[in-house]
């Protein structure tokens, strides 16, 4: 009895948001977040508190991914953000910043939590329909008859993560590689499209630009494996034949059932009998590749080679849809029954690549596949590691332009575009809005302007370097101003802005983004058919991430009582 332990009572917090320790840490989360924003974030080095691996990143996903908190707010905000980049693959940080000031400018203007989150939820509209019109300011079509853009959009996730440490041209050859890869895994075919898959292979020392796509599929190469021409079938293409049951000779395989073993039967000999004669059927069958994604048995793997059948063991599950889709064999999941001939597939050719010290075995597609292989290399296993992460973003982002073919103005330009177009469209119809929101003029204005200015502080995040913000009151597109430039200096030597497309000079005032901002309308862009933005934002990534800021954020600002389970 000495042993057991009463209960504790669960803690009830009312009001959450109204407690010290609750702000304290939210502020913290909001200026770690910040300090990580754009191509020119701060890195972070991630270590438990036991040792282990360190990790440097400036990646959303991995960043909230290694931090825990006992604050019940901050992981509701962290399993919405996760939540958020595993189906769309970027602006993790711009929601988690965009949430998080939204949470802090509506408690600092005092309203009532219900009213903020009306206020907010009727701004979201407000920005989401603008979005999706055709005359939107700070949205571009994407045409697929050429690839610029979508070298800048990949260019732009790219670069914006300094923990890949990569030089400008650097920054480029990826940016191509992943615009290559994207386009290799989109079927030709109009019927029945399903897209492929790229698999990334890391490899350690070599050169990024040693990194290079494939068609096809590269996989471990077998040991003592020489592609002598000589012994090399001249007939086109090569039957495959892929087992997902282990052909190692033991009976992993049998499941739940039960096996009775007759006295003095030897049931190690008859496995390998039974193997040897599926050997022999393959062979017959003229198979000149055989996959297992387990083991298989030294015996059977002899026999094979010895009939110049090529053996790839231990391919692992994460290979084997990729190999399936490039063969179109069908696995076969027992030994105890012959293979059926609707198992097999194909593969056109073999060959070797090699990477460093690393050799892999290359297999080429018989006919038409979205399948190829894209090798990552680096300098070391850390920033490795976070190249990988980006370029799988990065392909994921380029597959969402195939449903929603636009793209958004980066650099901060798109965000103080929709904060003027908002104060504007909302200036305008105060009393209505007021009216259909049910709230008073003043709460209405509170709400608007902390809505705008949550959105002016995403872009004003980009600055690292103790600069400041400006927008043009033409365009509202925004700028970025180092340290060292007088305010009188302002219009006379400021460049492009941001993105790249709206050109600067005494003929554009501007304003800073620290300061009260007129309302004013924002115009497109001038229609010069030969700039090129060079920053780009996926356009369906940024309405989603958009979407969920503000409903976290009112989820946060509505949560009346917080209870938590303390044993």
């Amino acid at each position: 009895m000495s042993r057991l332990v009463k209960k504790s009572p669960s803690v009830c917090t009312d009001l959450p948001l109204d407690t010290t320790d609750s702000w304290k840490k939210l502020r913290v989360l909001l200026q770690l977040l910040k300090s990580c924003f754009g191509p020119k974030g701060r890195l972070k080095l991630l270590h438990n508190s036991i040792g282990g691996h360190v990790v440097t990143t400036s990646t959303s996903s991995v960043l909230l991914s290694a931090i825990s908190s006992s604050l019940p707010l901050i992981n509701l905000i962290k399993t919405s953000i996760l939540n958020h980049v595993g189906r769309f693959g970027d602006c993790g940080l711009f929601a988690a910043i965009f949430c998080l000031t939204l949470i802090e400018q509506s408690r600092q203007s005092g309203l009532r939590g219900r009213a903020a989150a009306q206020l907010n939820k009727h701004l979201l509209d407000l920005c989401t329909v603008y979005l999706r019109q055709e005359d939107c300011g700070c949205k571009m079509e994407l045409g697929f008859n050429s690839s610029h853009n979508l070298t800048t959009l990949a260019s732009s996730i790219i670069s914006s993560k300094p923990a890949c440490v990569l030089t400008q041209s650097e920054v480029l050859h990826m940016s191509k590689l992943s615009v290559q890869a994207f386009l290799l895994t989109v079927p030709c075919s109009s019927t029945g499209v399903k897209l492929g898959e790229t698999v990334t292979v890391p490899v350690e020392g070599p050169p990024v630009k040693h990194s290079a796509v494939f068609p096809g599929l590269l996989v471990d190469m077998p040991d003592l494996l020489s592609l002598d021409n000589a012994k090399r079938p001249h007939l086109r293409p090569l039957r495959a034949v892929v087992f997902s049951a282990s052909l190692a000779g033991d009976l992993s395989d049998t499941g739940d059932g039960v096996i009775e073993v007759h006295e003095g039967e030897d049931t190690d000999s008859q496995i390998l009998d039974r193997l040897l004669e599926l050997g022999k059927q393959v062979v017959e069958d003229e198979v000149k590749l055989f996959v297992c994604q387990k083991v298989v048995h030294p015996v059977l793997q002899q026999y094979l080679r010895s009939q110049d059948v090529l053996v790839v063991e231990r391919l692992g599950v994460a290979l084997m849809e990729p190999l399936l889709q490039l063969t179109g064999a069908n696995p076969v999941a027992t030994l105890h029954t012959p293979v059926p001939a609707e198992a097999y597939g194909t593969v056109h050719d073999l060959g070797i690549r090699q990477f460093g010290s690393k050799k892999m075995l290359h297999l080429l597609p018989a006919g038409e596949s979205s399948i190829c292989t894209m090798m990552l290399c680096h300098r070391n296993a850390t920033v490795l590691s976070e190249l990988k992460v980006v370029c799988q973003n990065t392909e994921h982002v380029l597959r969402l332009t195939l449903r929603d073919p636009y793209i958004l103005l980066g650099g901060g330009c798109t965000e103080t575009h929709l904060a003027t177009y908002v104060r504007h469209k909302v200036s305008g119809q105060l009393t209505e809005t007021a009216a259909a929101l049910g709230c008073s003029q003043e709460e209405c204005l509170l709400g608007l302007e902390g809505f705008c200015r949550s959105l002016q502080s995403v872009a004003m995040a980009l600055e690292h370097d103790g600069g400041s913000s400006a927008m043009d009151l033409t365009h509202a597109h925004h700028w970025i101003l180092p340290a060292d430039v007088m305010r009188e200096e302002v219009e006379d030597t400021l460049g492009p802005c941001s993105c790249g497309l709206v050109e600067g000079g005494p003929n554009k005032p501007k304003t800073y983004l620290s300061t009260q901002t007129p309302a004013f309308s924002p115009g497109p862009p001038c229609a010069d058919a030969t700039a090129q933005p060079r920053v780009l934002d996926s356009f369906t990534a940024k309405i989603n991430a958009l979407q969920v800021a503000v409903e976290t954020a009112n989820l946060a600002l509505d949560v009346r009582f917080v209870i938590q389970d303390m044993n």
